[in-house]
């Protein structure tokens, strides 16, 4: 991504959520009926040096040194007229944001009460999907009330505002598809055996205005951004920010990333680095969403349902004078202490559900998810077209399948996963019954 990109990019759409334990409140200013409209930007979200790095734990709180390349916030906003209305569902017009982040993880649970405030009051978005790209190289979110890192949050929050606002000034009537396919560019890095799962699922969705002219490309996929060595201690977007050059270059508009279930799941790299992975990945989605054949929705709507689930019993005593130095040993201090204040009543990870225009669902949950969850939710879920996003509106670690924790390894152990056996799988089951209930088939 070019140096110094610090001006907003008008292009898409943005997403925002509220409203816990029930249906979430939808605002937008009124339209025509039956209307879709859409509108994109992007804002350089680049920290300052001295910010420690995020995403492996023998860097500690070493301070990073340097950009080597901008991270950035992409957001499309999509708001929905709806002219119609789906027996058994609760459709309404409103406007959802879908964001997605250079970063390692969601912001925490007091900066997300910030940002959906914030978005709520300077461009009346009331729906989200936050989504972090998981780049191993970008700051410790964790240490939003600590130092450098506290300031920078602030910061992070007015741009993010900023560029959700940009893209509402910038909506028009706009025309949106989406198409799948299986890419075999990732693997399972929990589980090396033969017929491991994998979830190769490449979802694109496109958005563009009336004209054809191109507003917004989303992809979907799942994979680590881990290309680059863990001693650099410069900020980096990896392979994710190079795919959104390439797409933007070839198509036009925004390209907003959102990272998948890759809690299990690597690249697949063949012995080529970042931009040769980037470029093969960005390959496949321009020629899938070339395959795209917008259109006006014939019923805009927006279903939407957001919960945040409790799960009090968790798999590590932090009350342990022992089990907590050893965190510290494997980590540093202020970060375990920031888990431990979030987790003191428990693991309570955000679930959030959506069902646009009756025939695409996007399911958001705020941990590393491993595979095995999103492919067993598409099968059963029953929709042509299905997101599942992680890293997602909050961040609670691994939530890995009840089979990856028989087999053990990490990210199935409770040095990572602290939330009690089977989590995943409950969260799972609340997804699809929230999708069942939007869609209209509630058994």
């Amino acid at each position: 991504m070019a140096a110094g990109r610090l001006n907003i990019v008008h292009r898409g759409w943005t997403v925002f959520l509220v409203a816990l334990l029930s249906a979430a409140g939808l605002h937008g200013d009124p339209g025509s009926p039956g209307e879709l409209r859409a509108g994109a930007a992007v804002v350089d979200i680049t920290p300052p040096p001295g910010l420690p790095l995020w995403g492996y734990g023998g860097r500690r709180d070493l301070p990073c040194k340097e950009a080597h390349d901008n991270l950035e916030v992409s957001v499309l906003v999509l708001e929905f007229n709806g002219g119609g209305s789906v027996p058994g569902s609760r459709r309404s017009k409103g406007r959802l944001a879908l964001i997605g982040m250079d970063m390692g993880r969601a912001p925490g649970r007091s900066t997300m009460k910030k940002i959906r405030e914030v978005l709520l009051e300077k461009a009346g978005i009331g729906n989200l999907f936050l989504t972090a790209s998981h780049t191993h190289h970008g700051p410790c979110m964790e240490l939003e009330k600590t130092g450098l890192t506290a300031a920078y949050i602030k910061t992070l929050v007015d741009r993010i505002a900023a560029a959700s606002a940009s893209a509402v000034k910038s909506l028009r009537p706009a025309k949106m598809g989406v198409a799948s396919r299986q890419v075999d560019l990732n693997r399972n890095r929990h589980d090396r055996r033969a017929g491991a799962p994998v979830d190769r699922t490449l979802s694109v969705v496109r958005v563009v205005g009336l004209d054809d002219s191109s507003i917004a490309t989303v992809v979907n996929y799942a994979a680590h951004p881990t290309t680059l060595p863990a001693i650099m201690m410069k900020y980096s977007s990896d392979y994710p920010g190079i795919l959104k050059d390439l797409v933007e270059k070839e198509l036009g508009g925004v390209c907003v990333f959102l990272q998948g279930a890759a809690g299990d799941l690597s690249v697949k790299l063949d012995g080529q680095g970042t931009r040769a992975y980037a470029a093969k990945l960005a390959k496949q989605v321009v020629s899938l969403a070339k395959a795209v054949k917008p259109a006006v929705p014939a019923q805009p709507g927006l279903s939407i349902r957001t919960e945040e689930l409790s799960f009090p019993k968790l798999r590590v005593d932090f009350t342990d004078r022992l089990t907590y130095l050893k965190y510290c040993v494997a980590f540093f201090k202020d970060l375990v202490d920031a888990y431990i204040e979030e987790y003191s009543e428990g693991v309570r990870p955000v679930l959030t559900v959506a069902v646009l225009n009756s025939d695409l669902a996007v399911v958001g949950v705020s941990g590393e998810f491993f595979c095995g969850h999103a492919l067993d939710l598409r099968k059963r879920a029953g929709f042509r077209s299905l997101l599942f996003l992680g890293y997602c509106n909050g961040y609670h670690q691994y939530f890995p399948t009840r089979e990856a924790v028989r087999k053990g390894g990490y990210g199935a152990d409770p040095l990572v996963s602290p939330v009690e056996i089977g989590a995943g799988e409950s969260i799972m089951e609340r997804a699809l019954f929230h999708l069942r209930e939007l869609r209209g088939k509630r058994k």
